[in-house]
């Protein structure tokens, strides 16, 4: 009601103001009833509303438009491009319009050029440009509402990751508890060992040490059972690297009765082991530390060999031992050897683990990391989703724009190439002054012709002009060539329509609001004239 009460006030008021020609009551009611079917189905059914006041507008003016219909035609121009999911049954409207106004025009218009220039002016910048604005805007809400729920999700995907990252760290930190604990626990079960053969020792104080290395077996086991069920062997090795290097470890190992020793190459640049505090630091002290813990475990008093050699593009470690010179504690199997495997090969690396003669052999290669990290965004990364998601919005959003300028272009032509016929058909119909004075009641048209100008006036002020003679046959024609001003014309009439006629009388029609020259000259002679 309101959007009708709106577009239903200038129908009312342009005829009280003098914008339009008065009409009848009973079209003035009409009007109002086609704008509120309009009104009704502009929600539901855009196009109808659309065609709805188009037709309305042809039936008031062949020109399409008019201050009554013309704000209403605007206005459901813009809900058919913002409310309407399609766009070609609203070009189909637009052609339909053009073709419909043009054959009105061309029946029963008095001046088809200007009001052929006034629909096409009515079609692009009232009907074809708020439909564009109006498809714009639908494509920028789109946008808009499908940016919000892609934010929701990517929130989502966030925590769901923040998440996932916490139980990875919880798991990482599981894997180094077991990893470190279970080295010291095994240690500590050496030392126990050791103490447990010490000469001298009491018989209490032996089976004292011989429970404590039975504890310590036992503890390792089920810090195996409890935390290493926690442990993820496909994620890559973290990053945080151990606290002492492998040879501090090795010495460590040493120092609590471990048959452990360093083999130093004959090349001594072979034997050099990258700082602590990279990736492959990291590994490598992984990977030794996992070895003698295993040695310690499997093949109690066997001697351990820890070679470390570097090469062009990485370096190698190989922790080798013997067989087992003592009762090994019966343990649960593990995965250390497992995981090991999967954060070697993460990184590029190879591993290897298996009997070796009557002992056993680790060897990693572990190959040089590179600390810096690339900048590009992975496919299923947040932003990269982003962007697919919003591409064709972008390119919808950017196919309007092409629209509008393409509609502007044509715009553009069409108005100048009607301008052009309009500034053409008008400055080929002026008979000047000169001429025009030099003319003569009674002569004959072919020698009134050789002076006329190719044309006559397309626009006639035929409701100012006098009434001309009776029978007569008139023409008019511009008095000069200036465009979309108002103009004296001139009027020749003539006895008969054909070539064989006399002029029979002749007439200046002023232009609007221009002065009357045959009153002014029958005013300073006295009297009227003709």
């Amino acid at each position: 009601m309101l959007l009708w009460a709106v577009l239903a006030l200038p129908a009312v008021t342009a005829d009280r103001l003098g914008m339009n020609e008065p009409r009848p009551l009973w079209q003035q009611l009409a009007g109002l009833a086609v704008l509120a079917a309009a009104a009704a189905l502009s929600r539901r059914q855009p196009l109808a509303s659309f065609a709805l006041t188009a037709a309305l507008g042809l039936a008031a003016t062949p020109a399409l438009f008019s201050v009554s219909y013309g704000p209403a035609l605007g206005v459901f121009a813009v809900l058919l491009g913002l409310r309407a999911p399609r766009s070609r049954p609203a070009v189909a409207a637009f052609v339909a319009v053009a073709l419909v106004g043009t054959a009105r025009i061309a029946l029963v218009g008095v001046d088809p050029p200007p009001e052929w220039l006034v629909l096409t002016g009515t079609l692009l910048f009232g009907c074809v440009f708020p439909w564009l604005c109006g498809r714009y805007w639908r494509q920028s809400r789109a946008l808009a509402e499908a940016g919000w729920l892609k934010a929701a999700r990517l929130e989502d995907e966030q925590r769901h990751a923040e998440e996932r990252a916490r139980l990875r760290e919880r798991a990482r930190i599981a894997q180094d508890m077991h990893d470190s604990l279970g080295h010291e626990l095994s240690l500590l079960a050496l030392r126990a060992a050791a103490l447990q053969v010490s000469p001298g020792l009491a018989t209490d104080h032996r089976a004292a040490a011989a429970d404590l290395r039975a504890a310590a077996a036992d503890a390792t086991d089920h810090l195996h059972r409890i935390i290493g069920v926690l442990r993820e062997d496909d994620e890559p090795v973290p990053l945080a690297p151990a606290g002492e290097s492998v040879r501090q470890l090795v010495a460590r190992a040493a120092e609590s009765g471990l048959p452990v020793r360093w083999e130093e190459p004959s090349d001594t640049t072979a034997a050099e082991v990258p700082e602590p505090g990279g990736v492959t630091a990291h590994l490598l002290h992984r990977v030794v530390r996992e070895a003698l813990t295993n040695a310690a475990r499997h093949a109690p008093g066997a001697p351990v060999v820890v070679a470390v050699r570097n090469h062009a593009h990485g370096t190698t470690v190989t922790v080798t031992n013997g067989p087992a010179t003592q009762e090994a504690t019966a343990t649960r199997g593990g995965s250390g050897l497992l995981g090991l495997r999967a954060a070697v090969t993460s990184v590029g690396g190879d591993f290897r683990a298996g009997p070796h003669g009557e002992g056993f052999r680790v060897r990693a290669y572990v190959p040089a990391q590179r600390s810096t990290t690339s900048a590009r965004q992975p496919a299923g990364s947040p932003a990269g989703t982003l962007t697919a998601v919003t591409a064709p919005f972008t390119r919808a959003r950017r196919r309007v724009a092409l629209g509008l300028g393409a509609a502007a272009g044509a715009g553009a032509v069409l108005v100048g190439a009607a301008f052009g016929w309009y500034a053409y058909t008008e400055t080929h119909s002026v008979l000047t002054p000169a001429a025009y004075a030099k003319l003569r009641p009674g002569t004959p048209y072919d020698e009134v012709a050789p002076v006329l100008p190719d044309r006559e006036a397309h626009d006639p002020p035929t409701d100012r002009a006098p009434a001309p003679p009776a029978g007569a046959h008139c023409r008019y024609y511009r008095a000069s060539g200036e465009l979309l001003v108002s103009i004296d014309h001139f009027r020749l009439c003539f006895d008969t329509p054909d070539r064989q006629g006399r002029l029979i009388s002749k007439d200046v029609v002023p232009g609007v609001g221009r002065p009357d020259p045959d009153r002014e000259e029958s005013t300073e002679n006295g009297g009227p004239t003709r």
